[in-house]
């Protein structure tokens, strides 16, 4: 069972998201708020698995409380679900820790199964989000590896690309004929050599760089 608190400033979105998604057996929601402050403040007290947030509310943003959020409970996934698809406000929002962006019109099937997904740890962006919020802007400029990127060999750049792609632990080990437990150890060395927190931080760097590629 997979406890969700719903983030959204109208109530009437609220209720119709509460109504379709308490038809999935697999999903319990635990709480609602109509702000990212409120948002907090349930994390803090109901320990959920996943925070559905809005992006555009009164008194703290969709983007603060995903932030706070991610640095105060980051056993607590993050996954935006908004009408505004502004690459500004799907960078910022990844930036901050968020573990996917969805629109609103995300049919409702895709909508369940990403929030499996992410609950899983994957990575999950609507259609189109991908190249427009993360991949550099045309005309395409390389910009020079640094701070430790580099130094990574050409195993775990296939890795950083299978990541990014949101291949798990398993379908890369699988890929490249290694142990699950040695993709496991190299992507430790790699967050660690990169200096970066996670592997959503990971991928969202690796396309920021150019390192993948969706066209």
């Amino acid at each position: 069972m997979i406890r969700l608190v719903l983030v959204d400033d109208q109530s009437l979105i609220r209720r119709g998201l509460r109504a379709l998604l308490n038809t999935a057996a697999e999903l319990e929601i635990v709480g609602e708020a109509d702000n990212g402050r409120a948002a907090v403040d349930l994390v803090e007290t109901l320990q959920p698995d996943l925070v559905l947030m809005d992006i555009r509310m009164p008194v703290m943003d969709g983007v603060a409380g995903t932030q706070e959020i991610c640095q105060r409970f980051p056993q607590t996934k993050v996954l935006i679900l908004t009408t505004f698809d502004d690459r500004e406000y799907v960078a910022q929002a990844l930036q901050a820790g968020a573990s996917g962006y969805l629109l609103k019109d995300t049919p409702f099937e895709e909508l369940t199964q990403a929030i499996q997904l992410v609950h899983k740890g994957y990575t999950q962006l609507g259609p189109g989000l991908a190249s427009k919020a993360l991949l550099p802007p045309a005309p395409p400029i390389q910009p020079p590896l640094a701070d430790g990127w580099e130094q990574l060999t050409p195993r775990e750049l296939a890795i950083v690309r299978s990541i990014a792609q949101g291949a798990s632990n398993r379908e890369i080990a699988t890929t490249l004929f290694i142990a699950e437990k040695t993709v496991k150890n190299r992507i430790t060395n790699i967050l660690s050599q990169l200096d970066l927190r996670d592997r959503t931080q990971l991928a969202i760097v690796a396309l920021q760089k150019g390192i993948v590629d969706f066209s």
